[in-house]
């Protein structure tokens, strides 16, 4: 993998590049649409490539396990020829999803047992095996296995989880480093700076994880309940430690604003499930705000969903024709609503790429933050 910064920003951090894998070119800053078991939801393949304009999406280790299984996956050839997106994939390591299942997992230094939330079954990830398990899978950026910290977190366990997550990191990379790829291509290992919203901690963490020298770095554990000034802070921080010669992915983030800040303090990579999510009950992202489709001021607005976007869905499509689809709980509403928001999120960073370029961003960011903010 190759990362090249071609502009930055004279008044912020912000930076355009392009992220080189074999499966293609990825132009930051970047928006990755979340596909957990291989599939956006809602969402066909020729959508995101053709209207949407994705340029990478992410899978999930944890799903993916579990179904359809690694057999299935290895025979297919790995999961861009299972699910036939012939761009970057990136896959989470499941570190998210073990957090999440609080009540069904045990975390030792060896790893996590845990059970599946299908059938209940009981299984074991190390970090070894999360590498084993990503290799499969075959996506051409994968994630280091750690443990992601709730908020609130008090600070004895966030620094006992801290030292635990570079010790698995250190057996990560050695075992992704002794191990060959499947399926003739080159995949990259990403460490994750951890530390809950302790600075000292995330100072450690992003220190340690810049002396690995991978070739991009990922910062977790933030969104995932702290108040947004206090996830700045933390982003701040990390961005200003870790290498400024390789990619910063910040994990599950996160709404526009939240994009549009953090890009300004130098992250190039984004996932967030929140613009299928929201979709899915009827919140649109525009240009010019937020829309709760299945309001009543919508009814007779035949207007098209946001002509700025430009795109089939967002300026065929009428507001009143979604909101009827919506109240009439339609399959095609989540369609519609689902490449609308994801037009819209990779329509903003390419928007934030080329003021970056221009050298109007710092201005331009701070206008659409209140205009993307906005209810309507």
């Amino acid at each position: 993998m190759k990362f090249d910064i071609q502009a930055t920003d004279s008044q912020s951090n912000a930076r355009a590049g392009e992220i080189t894998t074999d499966h293609g070119i990825i132009q930051t800053p970047i928006f990755m649409p979340v596909g957990t078991v291989g599939s956006v939801k809602a969402v066909h393949q020729r959508e995101l490539e053709n209207d949407i304009k994705a340029q990478i999406i992410l899978g999930n280790t944890y799903h993916l396990y579990l179904r359809p299984g690694l057999n299935v996956l290895q025979k297919a050839g790995g999961l861009h020829k299972f699910n036939g997106w012939n761009h970057p994939i990136l896959t989470d390591s499941g570190g998210y999803q073990v957090y999440s299942l609080a009540n069904t997992r045990k975390i030792k230094e060896e790893g996590v047992t845990f059970r599946s939330h299908i059938d209940g079954s009981k299984h074991i990830f190390s970090p070894e095996y999360v590498m084993d398990i990503q290799r499969i899978i075959g996506a051409d950026i994968i994630m280091a296995f750690d443990e992601c910290t709730p908020y609130p977190c008090e600070y004895g366990y966030a620094r006992k989880s801290l030292d635990m997550t570079h010790r698995w990191l250190r057996r990560c990379c050695d075992r992704f480093d002794s191990i060959e790829g499947l399926y003739g291509y080159q995949q990259t290992l990403f460490p994750i700076v951890q530390g809950s919203v302790y600075k000292d901690l995330r100072k450690q963490s992003a220190e340690v994880i810049a002396s690995f020298e991978r070739e991009g770095n990922a910062i977790g554990g933030l969104s995932v309940g702290e108040p947004a000034e206090m996830m700045y802070e933390m982003t701040e921080l990390v961005c200003n430690i870790l290498p400024k010669d390789k990619p910063r992915y910040l994990m599950g983030v996160g709404t526009p604003a939240n994009i549009l800040e953090s890009i300004a303090l130098g992250v190039d990579m984004f996932d967030c499930v929140m613009p299928t999510r929201n979709a899915r009950h009827g919140l649109l992202f525009t240009t010019q705000g937020v829309i709760n489709i299945k309001n009543e001021k919508w009814k007779d607005d035949f207007s098209p969903i946001d002509e700025t976007l430009g795109g089939y869905v967002s300026t065929f499509h009428s507001k009143a024709y979604l909101r009827h689809l919506l109240i009439s709980q339609e399959y095609l509403a989540a369609q519609i609503a689902s490449v609308h928001n994801l037009t819209f999120y990779l329509w903003l960073v390419g928007q934030a790429r080329e003021k970056i370029k221009e050298g109007t961003f710092t201005e331009w960011k701070n206008q659409m933050v209140k205009q993307v903010s906005q209810r309507l």
